[in-house]
């Protein structure tokens, strides 16, 4: 792997696993930074509009302190038509939020951000279509029950319990993981300006 040593500016574990499992070189540092949508021209210019914010804090936080790593910011949302479905604040809400997404085919996306030393910066975004299968209400409180839906974008996980939910994917899996590793390495790539 050619990718040079990372900042991985996220606190999402699903990451930083992912980054692990291709062999990354990173570390973790979680920026403190405003997440609201505030007046967003569409999701998938918010995703970006919010990885680049993050980014920009982590580089901030660290006042020098970067060295040659690459700071690397994301952030995921789940659309379906007019609604932003971000990570539930109550069993409630995700109950909803599934409710809304049975048997509908909803997009995730999610921004990236890549902040390099001197200054140089890049973000990009990807775009997956996920088609749940029609939720019986008895399914949905099962999923509720799992507590995987907490801290999710959209209320579910696919990595997880929540894979039982979707019948379809179409794009890229990691993506709705929570990073679209293809993305990052083509960016990465363009960025650094080394090829394989």
């Amino acid at each position: 792997m050619n990718w040079p040593k990372l900042i991985l500016a996220s606190a999402s574990p699903r990451r930083a696993e992912l980054l692990r499992q291709v062999g990354a070189d990173f570390i973790v540092r979680i920026p403190v930074t405003d997440e609201s949508a505030g007046g967003s021209p569409g999701p998938a210019a918010l995703t970006v509009r919010l990885a680049r914010r993050k980014a920009l804090a982590a580089r901030e936080s660290l006042r020098g302190r970067q060295g040659g790593r690459v700071i690397l910011a994301a952030d995921t949302v789940v659309s379906y038509r007019h609604h932003l479905l971000g990570k539930p604040e109550s069993e409630k809400e995700a109950a909803g939020m599934l409710g809304l997404l049975s048997g509908k085919t909803h997009q995730v996306i999610t921004g990236l951000c890549l902040a390099g030393p001197g200054g140089r910066m890049a973000t990009g975004r990807e775009t997956t279509a996920v088609k749940f299968r029609r939720l019986s209400p008895d399914t949905i409180r099962w999923y509720l029950s799992t507590g995987e839906h907490a801290d999710k974008a959209g209320a579910y996980g696919i990595q997880g319990h929540g894979a039982l939910l979707v019948e379809r994917v179409e794009g890229c899996y990691f993506n709705v993981v929570g990073l679209p590793l293809a993305l990052l390495d083509r960016m990465l790539t363009k960025l650094t300006g080394v090829d394989r």
